[in-house]
């Protein structure tokens, strides 16, 4: 499928910018993100097996699922990384499978690899958001869900203005502020076999949104993904 690239943002910038946030990343948006990590970690626990973190970062996430469950993580910012390698050998984390320096856009796992694809805070950091949730359904097996936490922005208003000015800087920050909902809800229209199933406004302000994508398994011809269901 075709995507919409984006020149606001490259991998070099991207990379740069995330080395500079590993020491503090923590102390900056740990308790910011906190809510919305835990809803990230909830709805890919009920659906369990073999999951893949994208943007996995200095591993927060990583303690926070049940034991049972079996983790691989993957970052662009091998400073950011190493942190998580740290937290992994500090917590005893024995069902991390491995974390790798990896682009989201280009992973290196065979086709329908995990049963869920969680990526945090990472879609409006990437130089090509579609061509990374085509990555992201790829790697991810029938049945199986996308689990995002993701920053939408405003379509109009004093918000939107605000996202709109702050936009240049935020680029050497690492990230975007302008990325409508239409985007996400587009690139599940487009993909096959996908489906938007969930939409949640999350913390702070309702600036974010757990979003979630299902990938059909066809029984009889019919698509098993539930329909979607909006909240906030």
């Amino acid at each position: 499928m075709s995507t919409l690239s984006d020149c606001d943002l490259d991998t070099q910038t991207v990379t740069k910018a995330y080395a500079r946030w590993a020491p503090v990343y923590d102390l900056v948006f740990g308790a910011v993100f906190e809510r919305g990590r835990h809803a990230a970690i909830a709805a890919a626990e009920r659906i369990g097996g073999r999951i893949l973190e994208v943007g996995v970062g200095t591993g927060m996430s990583l303690p926070q699922y049940a034991k049972g469950t079996r983790l691989c993580g993957v970052d662009i910012s091998a400073p950011m990384l190493r942190k998580a390698q740290e937290r992994v050998a500090e917590f005893g984390l024995s069902n991390v499978e491995g974390l790798w320096v990896m682009d989201a856009e280009h992973l290196s796992f065979p086709d329908d690899s995990f049963d869920v694809v969680v990526a945090q805070y990472v879609i409006t950091t990437v130089p090509n958001p579609e061509a990374t949730l085509d990555e992201f359904a790829r790697v991810l097996k029938p049945g199986g869900e996308i689990i995002l936490v993701s920053r939408v922005g405003a379509e109009a208003g004093l918000r939107h203005s605000l996202e709109h000015w702050f936009q240049p800087a935020a680029r050497k920050l690492g990230w975007r502020t302008e990325f409508s909902f239409e985007r996400y809800s587009r690139w599940a229209g487009q993909a096959p076999g996908m489906r938007l199933i969930e939409r949640r406004a999350m913390p702070p302000f309702g600036h974010f949104c757990l979003i979630r994508f299902g990938k059909g398994e066809a029984v009889d011809g019919a698509d098993r993904s539930e329909p979607v269901r909006a909240a906030g």
